[in-house]
Order: C-alpha cells, then structure tokens, then sequence
C-alpha cells in the first residue's frame, strides 16, 4: 500500500474534484509511461504499484467516498485491501481497458491466443477453519465482458470494420530497396493497434474497450487441512480476456491466523502446559483445547520439566490423504515462590527422606544446554 505521505489524487496527477473520464485517462497515460515493460526507472515497479492501487481507490465510488473522508488509514480500518500485480500478465489486464495495441503487442493471432489476466485476492481464517475447512465469499474486481455489446467495442446495431490500413491482419509491411537487395520490414498497425478492426461507432458503456470493471464474489471452498500461504485456484474467473480467448484464473491466498494455544508444525500441532510441582510427582490429568475439542491428557507421576507428551492422531488433517497429525504436550512445572516457615519444615523433612535415589538423572540435559546456546 502506498505510504500515508503519498495522496492517491497525487500519485494520478488529478484535482480531488476530478471526474471518472478524468481519473481513467490519467491513469491511462500514466500506465503507459511507467508499467515495467515499457519504462527504465529503476523504481518503475513501486511507482506502478502505487498508480495501480490509487486507480483502484478512486475509480471505486464506494472506496474514494471512504479514502475522501478518512484518508488511507480509514481505508485500511473498512478492510480495504489492494489487489496484487501481476506485472507478468499486465498486458492483457491493459488490453481489457485500453485495447490490444498498448504495449505493442502484434496482430490479431497474438489477441486471440492470451486469455485473460489473474487476479489475486487474500483471505483469513482461524486455525479451527483450517482444521475442519470452510466456505468462504471472497470479493474480486475484475474485467468482464461488456454486456452492452458482448465485448466486440461496438454499439448495439453497428458492427466493427476491417481496417483498411492492414486489410484486417493488423499487421503492416514495408518494402524497401538498398544496394543489398529488398528488405521487408513487418509491426503492428498503427491504425487499429494490431486489432485488425476499427470500431467506428464505439459502445456507450465500455467506450469500445470491451470490457468493464464489475465486483464479484467468489464461493471458495477451503479445503480441511490447508496451511498458511497455500492458494487455491479457481479457473476461469479471473480477467475476461480479448475477443475470442479465454478469461484468466483467480488465485485465493489463505492465511491462517495464530492461535494463542497451539503452534502448528506441519501436521503436528503443539501445546504448552504448566503443572504444580507436585502434580508432577504424584500425577495429574489436564485439559486442552484443540480444533477438534477438548482433549484429556495424563501427567503421568515423576514428570520432568520439558518432557513431551505426544497423542497421536490428534492434530491437523492432511491436506492430501486426510490422515491427522499428532498433538504434542510440552510439560512446564511449576515451583513454589513463597513458602511459610511450617511448609518449608515439611518440604525439608520430604528431602531428607527421599535422598538421591528418588530423583533419576537426565544424561542429555547438559547436550540440551550446549544446543540452545549454540
């Protein structure tokens, strides 16, 4: 997201009163100036991501009325969350707005063949989702197919022509003659941008573009057992691409949420008890919350401080063969702070008859001891 210094009407070069044609021409020009194909600047990719995301804010009525009264950090309070870049695919998300031409992409074979471009939205869920999956509605905005004209750029009625200039091809050539013999020179159309067609009568509501920016949401299956970072891909509802290709896919990533209890390794999930001294010599039964409920464990009696206590089967599925991990109980014991004169007296007497032999050795605790400080 940009900085809080950085005003989105800035970053576009518009008034705060700016129209809507306003707003979408200084973004085109500005898209054409610094996308990272086209420009040198090293910071070239920062500065299109920031134009990207103040586009994305003020061509949105909702959002810029949000951002006008509250600025950026009121943006970030409503949930605002701006879309990822895909600087690999932009071309086609700049064929949807502006033509196929923009970035010098040649021909009509060349707009047929590219589907759309991805888009990319994130989504959170707790660590108990994660363990059971869940159906989630995820918000997108995506170029679509215009409705008005079913995505040929002309108004109802009329039907676009063959450019004259190319004959249809959207291609060119140049014959010249040297001393070495003829040389044919071959680009793009400058007339119809590689199109092959002039729209002579461009449609009302996508301005012969094509395509329109609408919001939808997405029904995404989470599956049981995803990990955090995982993304789940639903094809086809992504960008709606040219004429004749396909539109591109929608990529969900999921972020699990930390949950105070249990740390997830893997499969395994792993939780942190704490036990009286006493618990810990004689035995005790305490209680854990999982994803899955409440589970019993047995302290079983002469417990040592950091012992680990493993229930199988009792962690997170498996995302592939659904099998679940195990659940590790990590056992702190508990020493009294403040003692009066009378417990002391016992605590001694109990030394004293219990002598060395009750107390059993841990040969690998000073290995233990090397390793943490290494």
């Amino acid at each position: 997201m940009a900085t809080a210094e950085q005003d989105y009407y800035e970053v576009l070069g518009v008034a705060r009163d700016a129209s809507d044609a306003d707003i979408k021409r200084a973004f085109r020009r500005l898209a054409r100036e610094l996308h990272p194909d086209v420009s040198d600047a090293p910071d070239a990719e920062e500065r299109f991501r920031q134009l990207a995301e103040a586009y994305e804010v003020l061509s949105n009525a909702e959002t810029r009325r949000l951002y006008d009264r509250y600025g950026a950090a009121g943006l970030r309070r409503g949930g605002f969350m701006p879309s990822d870049v895909d600087f690999g695919s932009l071309t086609d998300i700049f064929a949807a707005f502006f033509g196929d031409g923009v970035f010098g992409r040649g021909g009509r074979e060349a707009s047929r063949s590219a589907r759309g471009a991805d888009v990319t939205a994130v989504v959170e869920i707790s660590l108990g989702e994660a363990f059971s999956g869940t159906t989630l509605q995820v918000p997108v905005r995506v170029a679509a197919t215009c409705d008005r004209c079913g995505g040929d750029g002309a108004e109802p009625g009329t039907t676009p022509e063959p450019c004259p200039t190319c004959g249809g091809s959207g291609r060119f050539q140049q014959v010249s003659q040297s001393v070495f013999g003829q040389f044919v020179r071959t680009g793009t159309c400058p007339r119809c941008d590689g199109s092959g067609r002039i729209v002579a009568t461009p449609c009302e509501r996508c301005d012969g573009v094509g395509r329109t920016v609408v919001d939808r949401e997405l029904e995404v299956e989470v599956p049981a057992g995803i990990h955090d970072g995982q993304r789940i891909r639903l094809r086809g509802e992504g960008h709606a691409g040219p004429p004749g290709a396909g539109a591109g896919d929608a990529f969900v990533l999921v972020r699990v949420r930390a949950d105070a209890r249990l740390v997830r390794h893997g499969d395994d999930l792993v939780a942190g008890v704490e036990v009286t001294m006493t618990a810990a010599a004689l035995g005790s039964h305490v209680e854990i919350a999982t994803p899955a409920g409440v589970v019993e464990v047995e302290i079983p009696p002469g417990t040592q401080p950091g012992a680990v206590l493993v229930l199988r089967n009792h962690g997170m599925p498996s995302l592939s063969t659904g099998r679940r991990g195990d659940l590790e109980v990590q056992v702190g014991v508990r020493v009294p702070e403040r003692l009066t004169e009378e417990q002391r007296q016992m605590l001694e007497q109990m030394a004293d008859s219990l002598g060395e032999d009750a107390y059993r050795g841990d040969d690998g605790f000073f290995e233990r001891l090397r390793n943490a400080f290494r």
